[in-house]
């Protein structure tokens, strides 16, 4: 009987620069579509095409103000951002800093584990509804763009 076949050696450790490829990565695709928001002013009409719920019932939608708030981070005017869409605001400071945790855990070494509780969807999910009929409501329009 032949000898059984010794088990395949283990992979190499990847090596820090191939670690740092998925966030530096993500990091450049942010930066070039703020860049570019940056760069096309959506508060000039004829760049960008015009919400389909706003244009047919007057309606503001969750993203209503979203490319005005990016186009005032990108040129550094926070409180601009918030004030064209707060929810967009809050999700740029949020992905900023997801990004960065995921970049030291990366960098350390560490595998990155993400672990949502499953009410975070729904905890999502109602704050983007509460914003979204909060903002069309009459006390509500400084959350308006």
């Amino acid at each position: 009987m032949p000898a059984p076949a010794a088990p395949p050696p283990a992979p190499a450790p990847a090596t820090r620069a191939r670690r740092l490829l998925a966030p530096l990565g993500t990091l450049a695709g942010v930066v070039a579509a703020f860049t570019y928001v940056g760069l096309v002013d959506p508060n000039e009409s004829g760049h960008y095409p015009v919400c389909p719920l706003l244009s047919m019932t007057g309606l503001y939608c969750p993203g209503c103000g979203g490319l005005r708030s990016a186009h005032a981070v990108a040129h550094g005017d926070i409180a601009a951002a918030f004030g064209s869409n707060a929810l967009a605001g809050a999700g740029y400071a949020i992905f900023a800093a997801v990004w960065l945790i995921w970049l030291i855990l990366v960098a350390r070494g560490t595998r990155p584990r993400v672990s949502v509780p499953p009410f975070t969807g729904w905890a999502v999910g109602a704050v983007v509804v509460v914003f979204t009929v909060v903002r069309n409501l009459p006390f509500g329009s400084s959350l308006a763009p």
